[in-house]
């Protein structure tokens, strides 16, 4: 099959690139990016000059593109709003897209228009476009021409809470999260908070009480909960260059041995998904540079709650890998391949 990269001058863009390269299923036929175009990708990526060969970046037409007859999937690796100007053409152009920018992730345009400060641009194509985190979803999605690909502190929130909300083992209201993102996660881009002098040796908080993955959050917790869920999100910048580390407190409603077996039983055939056990904690290092989000739970009797952590690589489980992931799903082929 044969894919194309939309905006891969990024940091999820050339893990896409990377990915998709040695894809054993895939050939990734066309990369583009509007202030790269006509450089060589090898020129522009030099850890990945063995994968990519006189790959060049085209520019960034959508219609162009749209018309293009041999390319059968596009990775969106573009901002929100600037996405949608090319999954419309694209989608009606009848080529899966999936998108990585905030753009279909949420149901309503008021709560997009809230959280993301501006109409949301494709609102016409809103009900084509599934949320989909692979080990949560039933099978339905797989049918759609346009997906949408999760956030990063969202997927580390979902995938240990979302399988407890369904059973009713955790209380939907008080739930605190706190995250903690690797630089990489504000993209590439060069601004004061994120040199290297800046940053390194320094932890801190940031875009509290409303950051933009709240929105996406409290949504699909809701859907799982069958109610009204207001969570406490705040998210952290930390030194290190790439992985999320988050720690849940959720008031408990059943035992630690249910939590797990609820887990185990969810999980159960996942292949990238690490359940480890009560009383050890996912680290940041042992996730990185894979698809994998390691989860774990203690029970604290004099609070009775939950604390729940879990770790990811921001940029492949929560981007780039679960994208791929995506696409090995929809069209048949082995769910690892490219990943592992």
């Amino acid at each position: 099959m044969k894919a194309g990269i939309i905006g891969a001058s990024g940091y999820s863009g050339e893990e896409l690139v990377r990915l998709l390269s040695r894809h054993p299923d895939v050939t990734l036929t066309a990369v583009t990016s509007r202030s790269l175009a006509g450089k060589l990708v090898a020129d522009q990526m030099p850890a990945l000059q063995h994968l990519v060969g006189e790959l060049t970046f085209t520019a960034s037409d959508p219609e162009k593109l749209a018309a293009n007859p041999e390319i059968d999937i596009f990775f969106l690796a573009l901002p929100h709003g600037v996405a949608s100007e090319f999954a419309d053409p694209l989608f009606k152009a009848g080529k899966t897209v999936i998108d990585l920018s905030a753009d279909f992730r949420l149901s309503s345009t008021r709560v997009y228009e809230d959280y993301y400060g501006q109409p949301h641009p494709a609102p016409h194509l809103l009900e084509a476009a599934p949320y989909v985190i692979p080990e949560l979803a039933d099978d339905k999605w797989k049918t759609a021409s346009l997906i949408a690909c999760p956030g990063c502190y969202p997927t580390s929130v979902q995938i240990p809470l979302v399988p407890l909300l369904k059973a009713g083992l955790i209380d939907s209201k008080g739930i605190v999260i706190n995250s903690y993102s690797g630089v990489s996660g504000a993209g590439r881009k060069v601004a004061e908070d994120f040199i290297y002098c800046e940053q390194n040796e320094s932890m801190k908080a940031y875009g509290m009480p409303k950051h933009r993955h709240l929105s996406e959050i409290e949504e699909q917790l809701e859907k799982a909960a069958f109610a009204d869920c207001v969570v406490q999100f705040n998210p952290h910048l930390a030194p290190m260059s790439r992985g999320i580390s988050t720690t849940i407190v959720a008031k408990s409603k059943a035992s630690l041995e249910s939590l797990y077996s609820t887990w185990a039983k969810a999980y159960a055939e996942k292949s990238f998904i690490t359940i480890l056990p009560s009383g050890t904690y996912p680290d940041t290092k042992h996730v990185t540079n894979t698809n994998r989000c390691d989860i774990s739970a203690v029970y604290d009797p004099r609070t009775e709650n939950f604390v729940i952590t879990s770790a990811i690589d921001n940029l492949l489980k929560g981007a780039s890998g679960q994208a791929v992931q995506l696409m090995n799903l929809k069209f048949g082929f082995k769910e690892t391949a490219g990943l592992v």
